[in-house]
């Protein structure tokens, strides 16, 4: 028996529901991380593989409604569980209040981390829509950014607290 055969009988499939859909995952193996399957076999590649060891925030995802490095979750362990990645942070493809304000501030340089800081702004906006600057300095402190910088990021958020607070 080759390696390839012992893998191919450790394979196993299972579903995943992301972004309010179900997915079903083909010959996985269970040390795959939530990334992986993400970005390789289900062709969302929103979530950014930068770090791999949840250093970086740039595949931040929701698990459960709990933002999470994806790098760092079992893709087996999110069987069940509720799954949101930038993909399905807007309505049919629409840009979000965050994305806009983001690219309006001019907030997404190369975009590399800017994924997994929409989605860690919307975490934040969601539990706390009046957040103090350094509520939201704190919230996005897991996401490393290195080129926009984060005078345009934190415009982008008040940005968006402004407009949804009706100011």
């Amino acid at each position: 028996m080759t390696r390839h055969d012992t893998l191919r009988e450790e394979s196993v499939a299972y579903g995943l529901h992301i972004n309010g859909r179900d997915h079903a995952v083909q010959a996985g193996w269970l040390g795959e991380s939530l990334l992986y399957v993400l970005r390789e076999r289900l062709g969302l590649p929103g979530a950014k593989n930068a770090c791999e060891q949840g250093e970086c925030g740039s595949c931040s995802v929701l698990l459960d409604g709990v933002l999470v490095c994806s790098c760092c979750v079992l893709a087996a362990d999110a069987v069940g569980s509720d799954v949101r990645t930038v993909e399905g942070m807007g309505d049919d493809g629409e840009l979000t209040d965050v994305q806009q304000a983001f690219l309006e501030a001019g907030a997404v340089q190369c975009g590399f981390c800017i994924p997994g800081l929409i989605v860690a702004v919307h975490d934040l906006l969601d539990r706390r829509p009046d957040a103090d600057e350094l509520s939201v300095r704190e919230a996005i402190s897991g996401n490393l950014c290195r080129c926009t910088g984060y005078g345009r990021i934190l415009a982008a958020v008040a940005a968006v607290q402004r407009e949804r607070a009706g100011a």
